[in-house]
């Protein structure tokens, strides 16, 4: 009785499932490789470092421009109010560079230009333009014959003054020989003393009148009987 039971006992041990031992690791699947996909992630980088070595140099792909010092009144060349400045090459902005500095103080500015602002092509204009109705008079002045400091861009009265004075067609007599030829003209250009080109006796100055007033504003001017006066509202 005793050997079959023993016997018996064996026989259900022997029918239990066999567990792995401990430690032991089930065989993984093999690794399925992707050529494709690691061959992407290769190219990504290659075009990660090309795109921020692109930026890199045109950051420091820079052009010499031209840059305007002082302010410039509309109708009035640069003249020596410029200097040279480096920026960023940029294909969509039409600037002057520095190599063309000479050729750009033949132009004349087409409105008011202030300090600081840099020079593109298209703030000048080869000749200043005339308003219909208007006339562009040049003057030669000497001292006592125009206020100290006018500028460009200044409004001013013309006096013919002297003996033989005539009257515009926008005169009244002031005076004994004194006649207002213009009651408001606008200065349009005014010759620096930083113009290498200046007279040291008389300032170029030119006018805007109204076409009816030209001839006896030349005519005043060529007799040397002119006078300016700067009026209210400048």
């Amino acid at each position: 009785m005793k050997i079959q039971e023993r016997t018996g006992a064996g026989n259900h041990r022997s029918a239990a499932p066999v567990q792995p031992a401990m430690g032991e690791r089930l065989p993984a699947p093999p690794r399925e490789r992707k050529p494709a996909l690691a061959a992407l992630a290769v190219l990504l980088i290659l075009v990660g470092a090309l795109g921020a070595t692109m930026l890199v140099l045109r950051a420091g792909d820079r052009i010499e421009v031209i840059q305007v010092t002082d302010d410039i009144q509309a109708g009035q060349s640069v003249g020596n109010h410029v200097k040279s400045v480096m920026v960023a090459d940029d294909s969509g902005v039409n600037y002057i560079k520095w190599t063309q500095v000479n050729a750009l103080k033949k132009l004349k500015a087409k409105s008011t230009i202030y300090g600081g602002t840099l020079v593109i092509g298209e703030m000048f204009e080869a000749r200043q333009s005339v308003p219909d109705g208007k006339a562009s008079v040049g003057l030669a002045l000497k001292e006592g014959q125009y206020p100290a400091g006018i500028k460009a861009g200044d409004t001013v009265a013309v006096y013919r003054v002297g003996d033989s004075g005539t009257t515009g067609s926008s005169s009244s007599t002031t005076g004994t020989n004194d006649t207002l030829l213009v009651d408001q003209a606008n200065v349009t250009f005014v010759k620096t003393a930083s113009d290498s080109t200046i007279s040291s006796t008389n300032l170029p100055v030119t006018l805007t009148v109204d076409s009816a007033d030209a001839a006896a504003v030349t005519q005043a001017s060529a007799a040397g009987e002119v006078a300016l006066v700067l009026i209210p509202g400048n």
